[in-house]
């Protein structure tokens, strides 16, 4: 039974929160890597896709994970709220042009080029994440910036006026461990709040040539 849904889009801290998460014992944490570790999860998110989240047994999916963050499930929110009404809802967010320029030169490259993948199987997640994100959340519009940036802010604020305020957190990782496990209210671990997924390491992970983008 989901515990701790992260609503935030891909590149605002999602991977820094899943390994938060796991440290305060709230894990695993499904996130998009798990797909790439499970790639037979693609079919269920591209009928859950086509069903637009009705009829979804999200049980099936999040077995054994008390937590999840980034895409596919921030997409699904909606749904997921009706499903899990008691859970505490966790929305990281970024300076939105910041946002845009890490989400171009990682996750757009990336979705470029299925071919790169390894195998079939993962060539199908990445089909998958690309219909998911690129085509239906930002309409196959992304490369239009002031587009992808409204779309962006437009999810983050929609968020904030339909969730419960006393079951959401808006939360930049930049800000550290304390706002999260206030919200949580767990014990701040005695160690650094994990700083994960970097440009540099997204780009090494996926084999992209990153286009011409701020760090």
């Amino acid at each position: 039974m989901l515990q701790v849904i992260g609503l935030g889009y891909p590149r605002t801290g999602t991977m820094s929160l899943k390994h938060a998460l796991e440290t305060l014992g709230i894990g695993p944490c499904y996130h998009m890597i798990e797909v790439f570790r499970r790639p037979e999860d693609a079919d269920f998110w591209l009928a859950a896709l086509n069903a637009n989240g009705s009829k979804t047994d999200w049980n099936r999916v999040f077995a054994g994970f008390p937590s999840t963050a980034d895409c596919p499930a921030c997409y699904f929110w909606q749904p997921l709220w009706e499903c899990y009404p008691q859970a505490k809802y966790v929305l990281t967010v970024r300076n939105a042009d910041d946002w845009y320029d890490s989400f171009l030169s990682t996750v757009y490259e990336a979705m470029q080029h299925p071919e790169r993948s390894p195998d079939e199987k993962h060539a199908a997640v990445q089909r998958m994440a690309k219909k998911l994100i690129l085509d239906t959340m930002f309409q196959g519009r992304f490369d239009e910036r002031s587009f992808a940036i409204d779309s962006y802010e437009r999810h983050n604020q929609t968020v904030i006026d339909t969730l419960p305020k006393d079951q959401l957190l808006t939360f930049n990782v930049a800000d550290g461990w304390k706002p999260l496990c206030d919200f949580l209210e767990v014990a701040v671990p005695d160690e650094p709040f994990p700083q994960s997924n970097t440009r540099e390491e997204f780009q090494q992970r996926f084999a992209v040539e990153p286009p011409n983008a701020s760090p």
